[in-house]
């Protein structure tokens, strides 16, 4: 049992002197300020694929439940007891593939049941359905636990994940901040899902490869040919190719042309750049976006593990929503 403020940090190490075969770690500061600094009547709820910073995350008090990653027979929690850096770390370290698991009923339940004690309402944003079942675990303890106490719990499939769930999550969180109701807040971010947008572009197939996404036959002519896919999520929240290149700077230049065809004549509310230990292609994009915008990035981040362990190391992307 041990209290601090760098979890990672610790499990990092404890794995060296043995198996990690369970974990659980509570937000102490969150807990706190939950009971004695709340903020605002309705409470936010997602997990832990959705990519925006810690600091946005903090000031609108944000409660995130951490998927499960699993190397091998080691468990952590995402960006509780492994943070992006130390996974890619691993990913290129470890002899074990990652797999992750979605996030259990038992865990919502529990959450809701404390956050109804304090709030008036929950609203909770998760990944595609399509790409996990966190989503519908939460969905059910939600009714459960809304039915039990008469408080109002709303769940909704963001249908997409990394930066767009971390968009959607903080187009939620201004609402609530500007004190709209819990109806308002739910129908405005129901109104911007089909809206957002994710470009992915990858360094390597070789993630897709071990992550079953390529067969092995067609990933081995790719990786000879050094053919790259651009990625991106479709409106039913599945994660699909839409482009092959030759070369790491045209599979990067194809994501901003699909960005900048996106928001032709939209407008641009907030943009997000990702990468997978890939500062300089974030670098890149964080440039193009801004001159093309006139806007900075409300965050540049580290993607999601659960994302990057398809991916791998050195991918980037783009997730935005339109005005």
């Amino acid at each position: 049992h041990v209290h601090t403020d760098n979890p990672a940090i610790l499990f990092d190490e404890l794995r060296r002197y043995g198996t990690l075969t369970f974990q659980k770690a509570d937000d102490m500061i969150r807990q706190s300020d939950i009971v004695y600094n709340r903020k605002w009547n309705i409470a936010l709820v997602t997990d832990s694929t959705c990519d925006l910073s810690p600091e946005l995350l903090d000031r609108y008090q944000v409660n995130l439940l951490p998927i499960n990653i699993n190397f091998g027979e080691n468990n952590y929690l995402d960006k509780l007891t492994i943070q992006p850096e130390q996974f890619y770390k691993l990913l290129d370290e470890s002899p074990d593939y990652p797999k992750s698991a979605q996030v259990n009923e038992k865990a919502f339940v529990n959450l809701y049941s404390h956050l109804v004690s304090h709030y008036d309402s929950v609203i909770a944003i998760h990944l595609s359905d399509k790409l996990s079942g966190t989503y519908n675990s939460s969905r059910k303890a939600a009714q459960a636990i809304s039915t039990e106490f008469n408080k109002k719990i709303s769940v909704i499939n963001s249908k997409n994940i990394s930066g767009c769930l971390g968009l959607l999550v903080l187009k939620a969180a201004e609402a609530i901040e500007q004190g709209l109701t819990h109806d308002d807040v739910v129908n405005i971010v129901e109104r911007s899902v089909d809206r957002t947008g994710l470009f992915v572009n990858v360094a390597t197939v070789r993630y897709l490869i071990k992550g079953g996404r390529v067969p092995t036959l067609k990933g081995y002519f790719a990786r000879f040919l050094n053919i790259l896919p651009v990625i991106t999520i479709d409106k039913e929240g599945n994660a699909i190719v839409i482009e092959k290149a030759l070369s790491r700077k045209a599979s990067m230049e194809r994501v901003m042309r699909y960005v900048t065809v996106n928001i032709k004549n939209k407008g641009i509310w907030n943009y997000i750049i990702l990468h997978a230990n890939n500062f300089e292609a974030a670098d890149w994009y964080n440039s193009r976006m801004e001159a093309l915008t006139g806007k900075k990035a409300v965050s540049v981040l580290n993607i999601s593990p659960v994302i990057g362990a398809n991916t791998g190391t050195g991918a980037a992307a783009v997730a935005f929503l339109p005005c």
